[in-house]
């Protein structure tokens, strides 16, 4: 067996009355986040996260934000086509650790669902995907609620 480690990164812009989705959830609050899809920052890790282990390059490589069929489009569906293109090279997904930095609104409540969004995308067990949340202790661009930032490490076996 093969295994192989990805490392994803991921940051938007927070704009006010703007829809916040993060983790295929969309989150009650003043702000969300700007971006050319659906901006779910968490997402955009993992797939950053999938594609690197998978030397596929990375997430603008596949879904260039020029290009108006993945203008508004859930970050679900980006997340589906990055576990095809790895399935394609024989990988299948191991695990997912992730975290997210940002002051609000709270996290907590919505991970359960953020699970069960992403693994049943990639097609593994709710046990198999780890969330996290943590603030900025105010300081910074995340502080001041101007933007969201997401991190994640993947494991890929083959």
């Amino acid at each position: 067996m093969k295994i192989k480690v990805g490392f994803g990164f991921d940051v938007h812009q927070l704009k006010d009355n703007h829809p916040f989705v993060i983790g295929g959830v969309n989150l009650e609050h003043h702000k969300g986040a700007f971006g050319h899809s659906d901006a779910d920052v968490l997402l955009h890790a993992i797939c950053d996260a999938l594609l690197g282990a998978a030397n596929l390059r990375d997430i603008g490589f596949h879904f260039k934000n020029t290009d108006p069929q993945w203008k508004g489009i859930s970050s679900i569906i980006l997340l589906k086509e990055s576990v095809r293109l790895l399935k394609e090279k024989g990988w299948q997904v191991g695990n997912i650790d992730a975290m997210l930095c940002l002051e609000a609104p709270k996290i907590n409540p919505h991970i359960p669902q953020m699970q069960k969004n992403i693994a049943e995308a990639i097609g593994i067990s709710v046990e198999d995907i780890s969330i996290k949340a943590t603030t900025n202790e105010q300081m910074g661009f995340i502080g001041r609620e101007e933007g969201v930032v997401a991190y994640a490490v993947c494991l890929i076996e083959k």
